[in-house]
């Protein structure tokens, strides 16, 4: 449980005396100055989850001052069951804008609601002929055009189709064959996980646990047991991003410790790093690290099938790698990492180059290498406001509030404007 800031203050303090280190020294290690290093000493300001961590690496408390820290993100509500007598409803505002939600028929009936969008009210009738064969393959490829959009679009814009067509193919599979049903079912349950994977983009981590939910039951009915698994990653990834490192150790561990295929139980891996280095478990982060490495260099593919988990990253293991430095308070070695890794993307791959390139200029920011860090941000900063991701702002607002700790920095107060006005319009 997070701790009052006065405990975290105390135990710093402690440490910081025990190393024969002064309030200057410690600040130009962790590059924040002796005033707000000794307010927070006080107990008169709280200590960031950064600043826990980088005092932690410093003092080698071993994740001792990074678990008195509190968690930066904010909760999210409870998970919705799948009944049969559920419905999908999805309303367009004049605007363009679209909500999603689901209700209890009944309760759809009685409000009298008939006049909205129900993708449950659609009968599809599709015989069982040589045309589903075909019907697979264009729904596939159509799958992976929606995979790269996601990299240059903002997440609500694909949305409605998803769910259109995650929908869709669930209905088509009732109608069909057995071998055709479970090929339609299984590429239901990647619809739905992308689907989940763009609501997360958006800010909304209910309708990702849902949709996650959704699509490891599509992926359990139609047989494929390693993308039911890999709902446990990517529940693991959610309760992390809003700051449950213990449930997502939990969820990561369940997945890593299943007989799913070496490639989804290297993004457990993967997952359970980012989890322990939240937590600053260095020595189980690197390990874990190893371990993803090892299970994803088995991976032997399946080319006819959509890749499970992130496509555009050529090493997956190092990128993540930068990631966790980051969080474990070794912000140098973060940047090294990050730069080098961005450097290997596809220059189509804006969401990819645009989370980990904020990532990076955090990493150099935090490390007290300001003028790089704008320097990266501001070549940015037009494709941040393209994908329009909540992830990418959340490590964005950190990027700021560090930034705005050196006011005097020529680079700051011209980047300030343009940074002020992107965060301005994301939280629209």
């Amino acid at each position: 449980m997070p701790q009052q800031p006065h405990a975290f203050g105390r135990e710093l303090r402690r440490r910081r005396l025990a190393a024969n280190i002064s309030l200057e020294q410690l600040g130009a290690l962790v590059h924040y100055s002796k005033g707000q290093l000794s307010k927070v000493e006080r107990g008169l300001k709280p200590a960031t989850s950064t600043l826990a961590r980088l005092c932690d690496e410093q003092l080698k408390a071993d994740g001792a001052l990074a678990a008195l820290a509190p968690a930066e993100t904010a909760e999210v509500g409870s998970t919705h069951s799948l009944h049969d007598g559920e419905v999908w409803l999805m309303q367009l505002g004049q605007d363009g804008a679209n909500t999603f939600h689901t209700v209890n028929r009944r309760s759809l009936l009685s409000a009298g609601a008939a006049s909205l969008l129900s993708f449950s009210s659609v009968n599809v009738n599709i015989s069982v002929d040589t045309g589903a064969a075909t019907l697979v393959d264009a729904s596939r490829s159509l799958f992976r055009e929606f995979r790269r959009m996601g990299q240059t679009t903002a997440p609500g814009t694909l949305l409605p189709s998803l769910i259109a067509q995650t929908h869709s193919l669930r209905q088509m599979a009732a109608h069909n064959g057995s071998r055709t049903r479970r090929d339609l079912l299984v590429l239901a349950s990647r619809y739905a996980e992308y689907a989940g994977w763009m609501a997360q983009e958006s800010g909304n981590d209910e309708a990702a646990l849902w949709w996650t939910k959704q699509a490891a039951e599509l992926a359990a009915a139609g047989g494929d047991h390693d993308l039911a698994i890999y709902g446990l990653a990517r529940r693991a990834l959610i309760s992390l991003l809003r700051g449950d490192s213990a449930e997502a150790v939990e969820l990561a561990g369940r997945a890593l410790d299943s007989d799913a295929a070496p490639r989804v139980r290297g993004l457990a891996a993967q997952k359970l790093a980012q989890a322990h280095a939240v937590a600053g478990n260095y020595d189980a982060c690197m390990r874990s690290l190893d371990r993803a490495r090892e299970l994803l260099a088995e991976d032997s593919g399946d080319s006819t099938q959509p890749v499970i988990g992130a496509s555009h990253l050529p090493d997956v293991v190092s990128m993540f790698t930068g990631w966790c430095l980051q969080e474990l308070g070794r912000p140098d070695q973060a940047a090294e990492t990050l730069g080098a890794q961005t450097a290997r993307l596809p220059d189509h791959a804006l969401r990819s180059r645009s989370r980990y390139g904020v990532r990076q200029a955090l990493a150099h920011a935090t490390a007290g290498d300001i003028d790089q860090a704008c320097s990266v941000a501001r070549s940015l900063l037009g494709s941040v406001a393209v994908v329009h991701s909540a992830t990418i702002t959340a490590d964005l607002h950190r990027l700021a509030r560090t930034l705005r700790r050196h006011p005097r920095v020529n680079a700051v107060r011209e980047l300030d404007p343009e940074l002020s006005a992107l965060l301005a319009s994301t939280a629209v």
